[in-house]
């Protein structure tokens, strides 16, 4: 069956929960890496291929949040479940930013994780064939082709770094929505130190530049937060 080559990185600190967790979820049939703490998460996923994260948000050496960043800066796709002693909207609200696809609020029953599991495992595939499909975009009166990083207007076509191409895809991935600036570095930089942010203000100036001839097309600047792409309809 399929669902015996679903690969899960399980990280959570406490022993107990985590022995019979992993049991639980071997007896459905899927393959569980447990980790104690977030630091052997993160090195695991670097090391091997997982389809879903679960992960405790209180964990020792790296906590939940920044590993969730960690992984997210490498891969935008991959569900990753929280598991939260806590239910402050606060940590969830953190938790959403991130990108994170939903919460678990300790005491949980195995149904409940192994139908979540399963529910995540689903969208993530729909979600993968649609981008897999989805590599040219029409911003106006222009074509964005991320495959061959070019960007055309009418006759006239713009040769796009890698760099260019990923900032402008990220944009477009998320066409009209408020972008944090420390999101975009992290997804696309997987750092967010200072320098970096001067270099995404680089990037943003030559996207603009690229894109002036329509004047429908906007990458604004939201004040102390980030940037938003809009493409205004005729």
């Amino acid at each position: 069956m399929q669902i015996n080559k679903i690969k899960i990185l399980f990280a959570e600190d406490d022993l107990s929960l985590g022995f019979v967790t992993k049991d639980n979820l071997e007896l459905q049939g899927y393959e569980v890496v447990h980790c104690e703490n977030g630091q052997i998460a993160w090195e695991s996923f670097q090391k091997e291929n997982f389809d879903i994260c679960i992960l405790d948000v209180m964990l020792p050496k790296l906590d939940g949040f920044n590993l969730a960043k960690q992984i997210r800066a490498v891969n935008q796709d991959i569900p990753i479940l929280f598991l939260t002693a806590k239910s402050l909207k606060e940590d969830k609200l953190t938790g959403l930013r991130i990108g994170a696809d939903d919460y678990i609020t300790k005491p949980f029953s195995i149904e409940e994780l192994v139908l979540k599991i399963e529910v995540f495992l689903k969208r993530s595939k729909v979600v993968s064939s649609e981008k897999k499909n989805n590599t040219t975009f029409y911003l106006g009166n222009y074509i964005f082709d991320y495959a061959n990083l070019s960007l055309v207007y009418g006759q006239a076509k713009q040769q796009l770094t890698q760099r260019e191409a990923d900032v402008l895809n990220y944009f477009c991935q998320n066409l009209n929505k408020v972008l944090r600036r420390d999101d975009i570095l992290m997804n696309i930089w997987g750092n967010d130190d200072y320098f970096i942010g001067r270099s995404l203000d680089v990037f943003i100036s030559r996207l603009r530049k690229y894109l002036k001839n329509d004047q429908r097309i906007s990458i604004e600047n939201i004040h102390s937060v980030g940037f938003r792409m809009v493409v205004k309809e005729q």
